[in-house]
């Protein structure tokens, strides 16, 4: 059985953020940083990580958010008070706290990255300022506001084809700025992935994983 905890990360600057890490029953194939979407640590954000670890990672999930507002859980209804904690960091900040999860994550050996929503932004910001074997992006809506960094690692990109809040313009931008990713495109909605959405569509969040896990195994272990 795998085992969870929530445990306590520092980042460079002396900020303390909790991290949700899911330990694998075995030897770990390798680490996994779990990055949020708006709503924060959530039951669903867990629970992937949970399922992150039974795949033989340790993953984990570090809460971005605690830098305005600790232990913050969003009802997914509350899109803009997820937007406005989201709009009150620093992105410098965030890269600092991700920094910190990557080394928690790298006692497992090498470390990938996974985000949703605007943690797939953020996983793509990541992959371009630290070190990661391996990125995967998940309907990352912020992309274009950061296509002039360039990517330091392989990543994998997840989009929905009837996706209200990514037009498939953004999406063209992304391939054009970087033509080294690997896209794939579902017929499902903005956050397919996630079983507490609406828009939750298990075809499409079930082939997008095992895409994901092949990628892993490749890149990370």
């Amino acid at each position: 059985m795998t085992e969870s905890a929530t445990v306590e990360l520092k980042a460079i600057d002396g900020h303390r953020l909790a991290a949700y890490r899911a330990v694998p029953a075995g030897r770990p194939r390798g680490g996994l940083v779990v990055v949020q979407e708006i709503f924060g640590v959530n039951a669903h954000i867990r629970a992937v990580a949970d399922g992150f670890a039974r795949e033989g990672y340790l993953a984990v999930a570090p809460a971005l958010f605690d830098r305005v507002e600790r232990g913050a859980d969003v009802p997914y209804a509350d899109v803009a008070a997820g937007r406005a904690l989201k709009d009150r960091l620093k992105l410098e900040q965030t890269i600092l706290d991700l920094k910190a999860a990557i080394d928690a994550a790298a006692t497992a050996g090498k470390v990938g990255m996974v985000g949703y929503c605007w943690g797939g932004t953020m996983t793509y910001v990541a992959a371009c300022h630290l070190t990661l074997a391996a990125g995967i992006v998940y309907y990352g809506g912020g992309l274009p506001a950061h296509l002039e960094r360039t990517p330091k690692c392989p990543l994998m990109f997840h989009f929905g084809e009837r996706d209200a809040h990514i037009p498939p313009a953004d999406v063209e931008r992304v391939k054009k700025a970087y033509p080294l990713g690997h896209y794939y495109l579902y017929p499902a909605e903005h956050g397919f992935n996630c079983t507490e959405r609406p828009s939750y569509d298990a075809a499409a969040a079930a082939l997008a994983l095992g895409r994901s896990l092949d990628f892993l195994h490749r890149h990370v272990g």
